[in-house]
């Protein structure tokens, strides 16, 4: 099977490193150096590649910024190359290029095959492809929530399906109860609301107002407001237009349109254009005839009546005292009615919906009951199998007695949901609390590890929990850091023995100061400060033959050239290349 390899990173300005290549490949790479020479710093920028946090304190004094460059060889169709590629990134012959530059203001900037991309996008493609443990890491396996999430990822689908099934029930149930709060709690301001709502209503329904009635109204109102210039105006057009019986030799323009249309008709067989003018003034004298009609009924049907006035103005009052409240006009008024009415049967109806409500959450807290239930089995049966294969892995670390078990309890809660006869608090990942227990020898009583294991069988134990999830769950590329702390003697070499085992199913990197691990490597590299204490190219090397003896004759016994120290060298190289 083709695994993805960190093959290179490239160093610039960050904390002790100057700029320094750090050439890697397939197998077990270990990285050593003295204290304080800048080793933990191939952890570090490896952490920005994969989308760490940027801290402006690890850019180098007197550097703008700090860059990490790096290649990852990743096969065609892995799910890291799809992400990639989703994002814009282009591979270069099979290799993904990736880098990461923060500046000595904070900034942060992240590139991905060639584009720009957010340094979230490197943190998604980190999950399948490195996982990084250090010190912290260890840290973090004492917290109870990591535990379970380390036995539930074991599990795999055994937990993951039952899992989602009771994280959909647990969502439901969560929003039916917080609407069932909102009900209840809230029931004197609805119960307000409503009150609220019903005179409302009330006084709308006593006014009765009609669509379009508030405009009818106020034009009525200008109309009655000025009835007699109206009437006086619309007599004296008639007058103008058909004359005043009251004088009889005054002129009028339907006399006078008459007159037009006589003398024209009589010469209109003359000329076909003389007769066309004929006809339009004809029809001239009809429509003034029409219009002096039309006005004479509207001065005789003109309503002058101040009671009719007093009533329209009346209305309009009671018109303006809905729309000060409820809307800017009569069809808002009639617009907030109906949703009233709507929502006053949403309030009223909040007992009927109040009984569905619990109803169905007494429902759900059963079917949750039962869920929770066959994830701890399920659990239960995975911790049985987890812990047989982490303790198997200790007896490879220098723990032949230790025995590793999984303590899965539950906490009861009066207000929780009913599992085994008992009702016990529960959350979106279950109702069990899951804690790993570490006995490191015969007759001693099961611990948290938390408690009852030491700082060197706490990184074992690590250890023996990332080599069986990579038989599990495997990812390409393996980063530890001070993963032997707290270790020495055959401990140490078994644990660079058990390194060396799984460096043949991945890529393997360990920063380490023990010897004992650092022989098992295919691969090892010399971290070293110049004389100014800084790292640079030349000070992150390959180390071979003679070097390679010599460096662990160093880490041995703090001397070179110790004939000793190095007869115990070249023992312990010999030895993991007879295990390869």
């Amino acid at each position: 099977m083709v695994m993805s390899v960190l093959e290179e990173m490239r160093i610039r300005s960050l904390g002790v490193i100057d700029d320094a290549v750090v050439e890697l490949s397939p197998g077990f790479t270990a990285v050593t150096g003295e204290t304080g020479a800048g080793k933990t710093m191939v952890v570090t920028s490896l952490g920005l590649l994969l989308g760490g946090r940027a801290d402006p304190a690890l850019v180098r004094i007197g550097a703008k910024n700090a860059v990490v460059e790096g290649r990852i060889s990743v096969p065609d169709g892995a799910s890291a190359v799809v992400r990639a590629e989703e994002a814009g990134a282009e591979l270069d012959d099979g290799v993904l290029l990736i880098s990461r530059t923060v500046s000595a203001e904070g900034r942060s900037r992240a590139h991905l095959g060639g584009r720009s991309v957010p340094v979230g996008l490197l943190a998604e493609l980190a999950d399948d492809l490195v996982a990084v443990h250090g010190q912290t890491d260890q840290q973090g396996l004492l917290k109870l929530s990591r535990q379970r999430q380390a036995l539930d990822r074991y599990a795999g689908d055994a937990v993951a399906v039952p899992l989602a099934k009771y994280a959909g029930a647990y969502r439901r149930l969560r929003a039916i109860s917080t609407e069932l709060d909102e009900i209840t709690t809230r029931a004197r301001e609805r119960a307000q609301e409503a009150d609220m709502l019903r005179f409302g209503l009330d006084e709308i329904a006593a006014v009765e107002p009609r669509a379009g009635e508030d405009v009818e109204l106020a034009a009525e109102a200008e109309r009655l407001g000025h009835a007699e210039a109206l009437a006086s105006a619309a007599t004296a057009a008639h007058g103008a237009l058909a004359g005043n019986p009251e004088d009889p030799e005054g002129i009028d323009a339907t006399t006078l349109v008459a007159g037009a249309h006589r003398a024209l008709e009589a010469v209109r067989s003359h000329d076909a254009a003389l007769g066309a003018l004929a006809g339009r003034i004809g029809e001239i004298g009809i429509l003034l005839g029409d219009v002096a009609g039309e006005l004479a009924g509207y001065a005789d049907d003109l309503d002058a009546d101040p009671l009719r006035l007093a009533a329209v103005e009346e209305r309009r009052a009671a018109l303006t005292a809905l729309t000060r409240k409820y809307g800017e006009d009569v069809g808002s008024v009639l617009t907030w009615a109906e949703q009233g009415v709507a929502r006053l049967l949403e309030l009223d109806g909040d007992d009927d919906r109040l009984g569905e409500l619990t109803a169905e959450r007494d429902a759900l807290r059963a079917e949750l009951g039962g869920l929770a239930q066959a994830l701890t089995d399920a659990r239960t049966e995975a911790a049985e199998r987890f812990a047989a294969a982490v303790t198997a892995e200790l007896a490879s670390l220098a723990m032949p007695h230790a025995r590793v078990s999984f303590e899965i309890r539950q906490t009861e809660d009066p207000e929780g949901v009913e599992v085994g006869g008992r009702p016990v608090s529960y959350g979106p990942a279950g109702v069990d609390e899951v804690e790993l227990l570490l006995a490191p020898h015969p007759g001693a009583p099961p611990r948290p590890i938390a408690k009852g294991a030491s700082g060197g069988e706490l990184s074992r134990v690590m250890l023996a929990v990332e080599v069986v999830f990579a038989g599990t769950d495997p990812v390409p590329t393996y980063l530890f850091d001070e993963v032997d702390a707290g270790v020495g003697g055959k401990a140490a070499v078994e644990i660079g023995r058990r390194l060396a085992k799984l460096a043949k199913s991945a890529q393997v990197v360990v920063v380490t100061h023990l010897p004992q691990v650092a022989a098992f490597a295919d691969r090892q590299l010399l971290v070293e400060k110049t004389n100014d204490g800084s790292v640079t190219r030349s000070g992150v090397k390959v180390l071979e033959g003679e070097e390679r003896v010599r460096e662990l004759s160093r880490m041995l016994a703090g001397q070179e050239d110790s004939e000793t120290a190095r007869a115990h060298a070249e023992e312990l190289l010999a030895t993991a290349r007879a295990d390869r």
